[in-house]
């Protein structure tokens, strides 16, 4: 498993990947305080000093231990708007595991950015960091994070009951997984569909 090098920036058609800068926080905080994207993470919405503290955290962080986290700054090519936020976590690097995870400015939706983010960082997961399996952990709710497994082909390993609090109401969960094995056959699929 090799973490140390940096693939950033990607470069797709229409989104630039890159590390998360300082002058990055006014779009960042914008999207990361609404309420609606929370319900879906099982937590109240940050004010804007803990925001702050988070996004200072990502900024330079280190990808090397359980727990540590991928993370890029999502930029339309466009307009250079910060569109969102995909992570990829080590989850386990004795099992060569990732947890991958994305929160998009809900500003930006219904465009295809988030599917296109995901599947490059998947890419970067598979192929450059050498991960055997990366899985998304999901609100059964979340009808447009599910739609992005979905589309890209990952597996629904898991439906997990009530395995969640949030304001005294339970949630259930999906999980969904890809191995290295599967992912390049899932991205010809999902290429010709």
């Amino acid at each position: 498993m090799n973490l140390k090098s940096s693939p950033l920036p990607l470069i797709t058609d229409r989104l630039v990947l890159r590390a998360f800068v300082p002058a990055d926080f006014t779009a960042y905080a914008a999207y990361h305080t609404l309420p609606e994207l929370y319900r879906y993470l099982y937590t109240a919405p940050l004010s804007v000093p803990e925001i702050q503290k988070k996004f200072d955290s990502i900024v330079g962080a280190p990808f090397e231990n359980d727990g540590d986290a991928f993370r890029v700054a999502v930029i339309s090519r466009n307009d250079d708007a910060l569109v969102g936020d995909v992570s990829l976590k080590l989850a386990s690097r004795d099992a060569l595991q990732g947890e991958i995870g994305y929160i998009f400015n809900p500003q930006f939706s219904g465009k295809g950015y988030a599917t296109e983010a995901v599947k490059t960082v998947m890419n970067v997961g598979f192929i450059e960091f050498g991960f055997h399996r990366i899985f998304a952990r999901l609100d059964v709710d979340n009808k447009g994070s599910v739609g992005v497994v979905e589309r890209l082909g990952l597996r629904r390993e898991a439906h997990l009951i009530q395995n969640d609090r949030f304001n005294d109401v339970w949630g259930d969960e999906y999980v969904y997984a890809a191995l290295a094995s599967e992912w390049q056959d899932m991205c010809a699929r999902t290429a010709r569909s």
